[in-house]
Parts: C-alpha cells; structure tokens; sequence
C-alpha cells in the first residue's frame, strides 16, 4: 500500500504565503501522477494542481499565477507554494497520489489525511 503524509497547513493572512508538501511511502512501484485538492465547507472537492511523472502541470483557473507545484520524482514528494493567499482559498488540502504499488494489478488512486489552510481577511 501507499501512504501519504502532508504537513505546512495554517492560518494566514489574505496577501502571505504557505508551503505544503507531501510524501508519499511505502511499497510504491510506479507514481503516475501527485496532485493537491480541496475542499471549502458546504463545497466539493476540487482539483488545485496537479504534476505527472513526466513533469507536465495543471492548475486550476482560480490559483493560477498564485500557486505552483513541484516535485521530486524519485523521492515521491510533491510541494504546493501558494502566494498571495485568498480568504477563499480556505479549505482542506488533500494531497493526492495515482500510484502503482507492488502486489497489485493496477494504478489507484490514495490520499493523505488532509491539512486545513485558513486564510484571513
């Protein structure tokens, strides 16, 4: 199995900046893609930023230009700067792996136990 491990949530203000970063562990055999969601009260959960193996990112509209993904392939961690942060920017962040692990049969999909980021105004 996968494991996935987050730290650097927070209480902000509107304007500063934080890091989050997580790793991934365990018996991995292939890490397709790592990715940072959320999910604000009353709301779904959406897709932040995402970065394949490859190196390839995608953001959604609304952090555009504010945050950036990076990551280390080979030691499976992935970080999400944030800039110039938002009061609607508060939410949960998950960090999300697609990842192959040994012993099974296919990529799946595993999530950290998520980190709260508030930002005030």
């Amino acid at each position: 199995q996968v494991q996935l491990v987050e730290s650097g949530g927070g209480l902000v203000q509107a304007g500063g900046s934080l890091t989050l970063s997580c790793a991934a562990s365990g018996s991995i055999f292939r890490i397709n893609t790592m990715g940072w969601y959320r999910q604000a009260p009353g709301k779904q959960r959406e897709l932040v930023a995402g970065l394949t193996s490859s190196g390839s990112t995608n953001y959604v509209d609304s952090v555009k230009g504010r945050f950036t993904i990076s990551g280390d392939n080979a030691r499976h961690t992935v970080l999400l700067q944030m800039n110039s942060l938002k009061p609607e920017d508060t939410a949960v962040y998950y960090c999300n792996a697609n990842a192959f692990a040994n012993k099974d049969n296919r990529f799946r999909d595993y999530w950290g136990q998520g980190t709260q980021v508030t930002v005030s105004s």
